[in-house]
């Protein structure tokens, strides 16, 4: 399984490196955030040998349970939750993860901002392409909830994340990365949370800083 994964993720760098050429990007402006949800801490110690120091998570308590496993064995890497967090695991997700992705309510940065005792880093997340069977905020919704956002005082707004519509190529969903990054330019926001294994490389071509990436890395899941 190491081999496998080490060999992965180089194709993974390369990937990412030729797309950062093609939209004339510096590679390094990209993070690689390796989703482990639903694979064994064994998968991520892996990854972690082979250079990868970024990982997500879709449920706060399986995030809780592998991060704990490892932390046990020396390996500490920088944890993002990437899934749909609920107010009442708000308090396990701010302890545990360093970026929260897919914030999307008032009710939610207030549940945040109840049990942080610092500035807690978070994106936005925006439902782009106005899916009903996905969470987030609408585009037109997008500046109210930044304001609400950067007045709390245990809020660190990073940026904005979306989750892309599966689609027969990768460049039919390029508009959907197009208009996140046009908004996060409107609100002078850094952080772009967008791509997947299916469209990361469209995704890094239009802007994207964090690129979530679980089969790509780790295999088909179960």
């Amino acid at each position: 399984m190491s081999d496998a994964i080490a060999l992965r993720l180089l194709a993974i760098r390369e990937r990412i490196r030729a797309a950062c050429e093609r939209g004339r990007r510096d590679p390094a402006g990209v993070t690689l955030v390796g989703v482990s949800k639903s694979f064994p801490a064994s998968a991520v110690a892996a990854a972690w040998a082979a250079g990868l120091r970024d990982f997500g998570e879709n449920r706060v308590q399986e995030g809780v349970a592998k991060a704990a496993a490892l932390e046990a064995t020396g390996i500490s890497p920088t944890w993002h939750l990437i899934g749909h967090l609920q107010r009442n695991k708000a308090k396990e997700a701010v302890q545990r993860f360093a970026i929260l992705h897919a914030v999307d309510s008032e009710r939610l940065l207030e549940a945040i901002e109840a049990v942080a005792s610092s500035p807690v880093r978070v994106c936005l997340e925006v439902n782009v392409a106005a899916e009903e069977t996905k969470f987030g905020i609408t585009p037109a919704e997008t500046g109210r909830l930044v304001r609400f956002a950067q007045s709390l005082r245990n809020v660190q707004l990073e940026g904005l994340m979306t989750v892309a519509p599966q689609a027969a190529s990768p460049d039919e969903v390029r508009p959907v990365f197009r208009k996140l990054r046009e908004l996060a330019g409107e609100h002078e926001l850094a952080m772009l949370s967008m791509g997947m294994s299916e469209d990361f490389e469209v995704a890094v071509e239009e802007g994207s800083t964090h690129v979530r990436i679980g089969r790509a890395i780790f295999g088909e899941r179960a």
